[in-house]
């Protein structure tokens, strides 16, 4: 998944569809969409669900979230957020050892 930064969800959603032709896949209120771009779902999020808003951030589904959060630690990379569960998911906001912003996530057994 990538996760790109908004302000104006339906405007933002409106251009994918109609500049991409993406189809809807998910939508949470006025503060995140996932749209279907193929073998890639690209997530669109204003400043309450983005994991650094004004990054492009790639999001990596995992079975393990804490575990991965803490490989990451281990090779040099950095924690932005330590594991937790929001309303979706369970998840771990990181940096690469470059600086780059990661997700680690894996939906919650409901």
């Amino acid at each position: 998944m990538i996760i790109l930064s908004t302000d104006d969800l339906d405007a933002s959603i409106a251009f994918y569809q109609e500049a991409a032709g993406m189809a809807l896949k998910f939508r949470d209120g006025a503060h995140f969409a996932a749209l279907d771009g193929g073998a890639v779902t690209l997530a669109l999020a204003t400043k309450v669900d983005h994991p650094i808003h004004g990054q492009v951030v790639v999001g990596i589904k995992t079975d393990d979230v804490d575990a991965a959060a803490k490989a990451v630690e281990a090779a040099g990379g950095g924690i932005v957020a330590q594991p937790y569960d929001d309303a979706h998911e369970r998840r771990a906001v990181v940096y690469d050892n470059k600086g780059n912003g990661l997700v680690f996530y894996s939906p919650l057994q409901r």
